[in-house]
């Protein structure tokens, strides 16, 4: 066993052997690690620290901060292990902080300056708002909903398809492995970002060609980086509320469906449904709630209710809302990441 390992299962254990008060009080104060965090990613101090150890002076004067204020913040995240404190005010990185890199394979950079940034700090500031309505807060405090503010905010909204492309990057490998995407001839992505979800089952799978279908900006940033291989994808833009085109045999939905409450959910798939002949496939590519399963599904879900005022949902919430659409659920297949693969055909 690791010594990382054992350090970590000692911090597990003594905060399980705290007072509940205690855990309690642990578990109010996250928001100020989470914070620590969201600054020194900001700052780029892990970029700062691949070479090797730096002082707080250092990496203050690198980032034009007060020395003693941000070895203060340092010294925070030590405790938690995202940083060594290998001399007295003198820090260097830990496996935890490697993942801050920019440069980074799987670097997790994007998704912390999202899910800390401003967006989601305002909209879960309004957590009660959505408990008590059940509707999303994000558009209580905005004024409108995510995809309209992102429409109009081309910065956030490339760090959010920057977030969206990291964590499929890391998922995509093992969604192409699940499932076999080589039956089919064209395989169409919809929403698929800047395509990495398909350019991964088009180098898994060597014969289908592939359809990248999404918003105008979302297809800029997909074009932008380059990820899809030539002679073989294709990119389209246009509104999945509107039309889908046909001529695909599979349609893939990666984390499209949850982001919507059922009713346009339901469009969607409707819209998806009159593009797709009796041969097709859907491919929803979700969390899946399932009884004592892993807490992934069930944070996801509360971002859902706050960011969107949607869900994840259960086997059987997929099966009725592909029953009343016009498809059939035929199996569930997991895959070796938080994803599973709904699979449907038209009825």
């Amino acid at each position: 066993m690791s010594s990382q390992l054992v350090r970590n299962l000692r911090g597990l254990m003594a905060m399980l052997g705290m007072p509940p008060s205690a855990r309690i009080l642990r578990i109010a104060a996250g928001y100020w690690f989470s914070r620590a965090l969201y600054v020194v990613t900001q700052l780029g101090i892990a970029d700062l620290l691949k070479d090797g150890p730096k002082s707080a002076e250092e990496l203050a004067a690198a980032t034009r901060n007060n020395p003693d204020a941000l070895f203060r913040m340092m010294r925070v995240l030590a405790v938690l292990e995202v940083f060594a404190e290998v001399e007295p005010r003198s820090f260097a990185l830990t496996p935890l902080s490697e993942t801050l890199r920019s440069d980074a394979p799987g670097s997790v950079r994007a998704q912390v300056l999202s899910l800390v940034g401003d967006l989601h700090w305002m909209a879960y500031k309004d957590l009660g708002y959505s408990v008590q309505t059940g509707q999303p807060a994000f558009d209580h405090v905005f004024g409108q909903n995510a995809w309209e503010y992102l429409s109009e905010h081309p910065e956030e909204s490339l760090l959010v398809q920057q977030q969206f492309a990291a964590f499929t990057s890391a998922a995509s490998p093992a969604i192409a492995a699940a499932y076999d995407f080589s039956a089919f001839r064209t395989i169409m992505d919809v929403g698929g970002g800047n395509g990495t979800l398909l350019a991964a089952i088009l180098k898994k799978h060597l014969g289908p060609r592939g359809i990248l279908f999404d918003l105008p900006y979302a297809i800029e940033h997909a074009r932008a980086a380059g990820l899809l291989p030539a002679g073989r994808s294709q990119l389209e833009a246009g509104d999945m509320f509107e039309s889908i085109p046909a001529g695909a045999d599979a349609y893939v939905f990666k984390n499209i469906i949850h982001d919507w409450p059922d009713d346009q959910a339901s469009t969607i798939l409707r819209v998806c449904r009159r593009a797709m002949s009796g041969a097709n496939k859907l491919l929803l590519v979700e969390a899946l709630i399932t009884p004592g399963g892993s807490p992934y599904a069930k944070l996801a879900d509360l971002e859902m209710l706050v960011m969107h005022g949607s869900r994840e949902r259960t086997e059987e919430e997929f099966r009725q809302l592909l029953a009343s659409t016009g498809f059939r659920l035929d199996r569930i297949v997991p895959t070796k990441s938080p994803v599973w693969i709904v699979e449907g055909s038209p009825v």
